[in-house]
């Protein structure tokens, strides 16, 4: 059987992650049935998937408004339509709203996806892509993570993933005809190459790309830092991130694999087994964007880093994607790094200025304020120049002194 005679259900299908994979099927000729409750994501995400995808293929997605803790809606849509396979990303994925209201968590995430598995074994759909989280990982004794890592959660939301692997190889165990696989990928960033679809959450984003990217546009005033006693290089939490587009192709490729080989149930880690820290990110973003990011509020950390292996990763998606600048460049600002905070409510920051040795000295910099030093390294073009200065947290929290990162 051809995949354009592949008729697959993608739960959750209208947000972020989900509507770069339902372009990639498209374009990979199956035919695709999207069921979302929109609860954070919008309608106009799908049509503009049907427009990148354009008239031929869109006329073979369609989208259902519906909620998988509803079983009327998952009975509707399975007694109208044969599906060959299911993905599902649908859930709630704020950690620390999972924190603070555990059991909506609990009924969403889980209540649904046993509403989901049940009506796929009732219809002997038993094929399945599941959405998992390298938050199942917990806090890892040591880096990178692997896929035999020992489980240990540590929130809810990190939690009902875990329970819902744990369920899927219960499934597995009772019934061998069943083919999942478990992807736990790390942190999704990026967006298609059109810029028409992207990270667009309601609210205040709990992720940091388009916490930045809402700060580049003025919708928030400054990024907050949550974090400067890593033991990184620059003290800021180190992620792994994986670019949508390939984390849409490693669905895909899953996907093929489930068609090809009887893999059982089986956890792959999604990422690019290499990190970057909270800083290098906003630097990367600074640098294609020519947006200067306004920084503030640095507050001490709970977690550790977290990366992922790219083992397993190889066999189901070798290529990868980078930012690239700019075409228009970048301002020409100073790159400030919070070394930490005293008992006295100081920090000490470190830059790197651009400038000519006999334009000014380091004292002439010393004691300048942060807005003045960046003006004038905008008017500057010429070797770098270090220095450091100490500035009260309190003047930075009151809006007083403006911390800039750039690259």
């Amino acid at each position: 059987m051809g995949s354009e005679e592949r008729n697959i259900l993608v739960t959750g299908g209208a947000g972020f992650v989900g509507t770069h994979c339902v372009l990639q099927l498209l374009k990979e000729g199956f035919r695709v049935v999207i069921i979302d409750n929109l609860d954070n994501s919008c309608e106009e995400a799908v049509h503009r998937v049907k427009e990148l995808a354009g008239p031929q293929l869109a006329s073979k997605l369609e989208f259902h408004l519906g909620d998988l803790r509803n079983k009327d809606d998952l009975e509707k849509l399975f007694s109208n339509d044969k599906f060959d396979a299911v993905i599902h990303f649908a859930g709630l994925k704020a950690v620390g709203e999972s924190v603070a209201q555990p059991l909506r968590y609990f009924d969403n995430n889980l209540i649904g996806s046993i509403n989901l598995y049940q009506t796929m074994a009732k219809y002997d759909c038993k094929k399945l892509v599941f959405s998992s989280s390298a938050t199942v990982y917990g806090q890892p004794e040591k880096i990178p993570c692997v896929e035999d890592f020992d489980l240990k959660a540590m929130n809810p939301y990190g939690r009902t993933k875990l329970f819902l692997e744990e369920i899927a190889r219960d499934i597995w165990n009772a019934d061998k005809e069943w083919r999942i696989i478990l992807l736990r990928y790390f942190n999704p960033v990026g967006a298609h190459e059109s810029g028409r679809l992207g990270e667009d959450p309601k609210g205040i984003p709990n992720n940091l790309m388009p916490y930045i990217q809402q700060v580049a546009v003025g919708r928030l005033p400054e990024l907050n830092v949550y974090g400067t006693d890593y033991p990184t290089k620059d003290r800021t939490a180190i992620r792994d991130y994986i670019h949508v587009m390939d984390l849409a192709d490693g669905h895909v490729a899953a996907l093929r694999k489930l068609f090809t080989t009887d893999i059982g149930c089986t956890a792959i880690n999604l990422g690019t087994g290499r990190g970057a820290s909270v800083l290098e990110m906003v630097a990367a973003f600074e640098k294609a964007s020519g947006k200067a990011i306004v920084i503030i509020n640095f507050r001490k950390s709970r977690l550790k880093c977290a990366q992922g292996d790219q083992e397993m990763l190889q066999l189901f998606m070798p290529q990868r994607r980078r930012l690239k600048k700019n075409s228009a460049g970048r301002p020409n600002t100073a790159l400030m790094r919070c070394a930490g905070i005293n008992g006295s409510g100081q920090a000490t920051i470190h830059g790197v200025i651009k400038a000519r040795p006999s334009d000014f000295s380091s004292a002439a910099v010393r004691g300048k304020s942060i807005e003045a030093i960046r003006d004038l390294c905008c008017r500057r073009r010429s070797p770098k120049m270090h220095f450091e200065r100490t500035i009260s947290m309190s003047d930075v929290r009151q809006g007083n002194q403006k911390i800039c990162f750039t690259s």
